[in-house]
């Protein structure tokens, strides 16, 4: 990690007021006429895993929170609103004074999480909750479904590092810095970009594009220049020929001086497995066991895990699209539901998208250290093993100060651990890991439904 600390200068942004979804405010000006100030909870959770994935990493909550602390709508979005023809000056002025001033129960980040299961609930003013469902599904969503690639990449290379390469292919700078956050949380070990070190204090890597090889008349030539500068450094060697590469990087780090150490070398492109057997060869036939073999170029966890499995001597790997778009998954099927009002429970009956109602706990059982499955149950119920879900916002502040980074990917490290193996691998799990909705809970989703049902009759 990077020995600077992010900064109150380096944090992220503050969130916009505005980051909502029209409805959300027609709908706080509809509570606001009908009386209707009452207590709320939402529940976000989803509901269900992308294919091949086994489970989620939850990431994001440290935004969430940054967020709400100092959410509000500042003079010229009220202004803004009151262009828009649909508020009357009374509600606009109640918006001008709104601060969230709710409480928030969530998951730790780094922590695995499977469907249904609540990363956070929001219990609130309804108006207040209702104002932050897009802004925290936002943040949630992105980074916890980035966090859960990035920890396939992980498991897939299997002890080696993991740079993430993914900057100039997110979607958005925003997207990328949150995106590197999210990857070093879930163990990637740096990143190419340095205003994500700077901001969240991650391990900067980088050397050369081809595009410094090709300005040199000779590919030599390019090697001397870069090792002259920076005698330490890894080469990127299949420009035009791999195995002439390595060659010259050989040669070009000996003559250099008795400073010069070639650390490694890069290929990004290619069979890697049988170019990365070849450089092995000549590097060790040199001398040179010591310098690493890095494999970049469209990798994803699949092609990591066919690489190590094949046998081939690779190191450490470098991954940018497939990692920074989650790829194969680039989205979540995530929903944030009321799921109580004024102490009732509220719940949604449509097909295929009905809900749990309540606030809700999950716990976790272990047995000799390892996962055996999940129980959800309501927020007052008592059951075996690790309660998942903490309060972590009190009255619209914090509970604790934010955890550091390397704090946190600790505990996704040692969390991910303690998961089944076929849950930690990279193929689909059969069966899947076991989640189980408590009787307690049961029963009150039964009688819900009763209620809701009769009462539409």
């Amino acid at each position: 990690m990077s020995p600077n600390p992010p900064t109150d200068a380096t944090r992220t942004p503050h969130a916009s007021a505005l980051f909502a979804d029209l409805y959300a405010l027609t709908m706080m000006r509809a509570y606001r006429d009908a009386g209707m100030r009452g207590e709320a909870t939402f529940s976000l959770f989803s509901r269900k895993l992308p294919d091949k994935r086994n489970f989620f990493l939850a990431a994001g909550l440290d935004d969430v929170l940054t967020a709400l602390e100092d959410l509000h709508f500042t003079s010229a979005e009220i202004d803004y609103l009151a262009g828009l023809g649909k508020f009357d000056d009374g509600f606009l002025q109640e918006l001008a004074g709104l601060r969230f001033t709710g409480n928030v129960r969530a998951v730790a980040e780094g922590t695995p999480v499977f469907p249904n299961e609540p990363f956070i609930e929001v219990t609130a003013p309804i108006i207040e909750a209702q104002w932050v469902e897009a802004l925290v599904l936002n943040q949630i969503q992105l980074q916890t479904i980035l966090a859960s690639k990035a920890a396939r990449m992980v498991l897939a290379a299997d002890g080696r590092r993991v740079v993430d390469f993914g900057s100039r292919r997110a979607h958005g700078c925003e997207a990328a810095l949150k995106g590197a956050r999210a990857f070093s949380l879930a163990g990637i070990s740096a990143t190419s970009n340095l205003a994500a070190g700077r901001r969240y204090g991650i391990e900067t890597i980088g050397t050369m594009a081809h595009s410094f090889i090709q300005a040199f008349a000779q590919e030599r030539e390019a090697f001397a220049a870069f090792l002259r500068s920076y005698p330490e450094t890894v080469l990127l060697v299949d420009t035009y020929d791999t195995p002439r590469g390595v060659a010259r990087a050989i040669a070009c780090a000996r003559e250099t001086g008795r400073e010069t150490r070639l650390a490694g070398i890069r290929l990004d492109s290619g069979d890697l497995d049988s170019l990365a057997r070849e450089s092995r060869r000549l590097l060790d036939k040199a001398g040179m066991h010591d310098t690493q073999i890095f494999a970049s170029g469209g990798l994803d966890e699949e092609e990591i895990s066919a690489l190590l499995e094949a046998g081939a001597p690779i190191d450490a790997f470098g991954v940018g699209t497939a990692m920074s778009v989650s790829e194969d998954a680039p989205a979540l099927d995530i929903a944030y539901k009321l799921v109580a009002y004024e102490g009732r429970g509220v719940m949604k009956l449509s097909s295929g998208k009905q809900t749990l109602p309540g606030p809700k706990q999950v716990f976790r059982r272990f047995a000799d250290g390892v996962a055996q499955g999940d129980r959800i149950t309501q927020a007052d119920e008592c059951a075996d093993g690790l309660p998942l879900l903490a309060e972590v916002m009190c009255d619209g502040k914090r509970v604790a100060p934010p955890e550091p980074l390397d704090t946190i990917r600790r505990h996704a490290s040692q969390s991910i651990a303690t998961l089944p193996a076929p849950v930690r691998a990279i193929a689909r799990a059969d069966p899947p890991y076991p989640v189980t909705i408590s009787r307690q809970l049961r029963a009150f989703s039964a009688e819900t439904e009763r209620i809701l049902r009769a009462d539409s009759d």
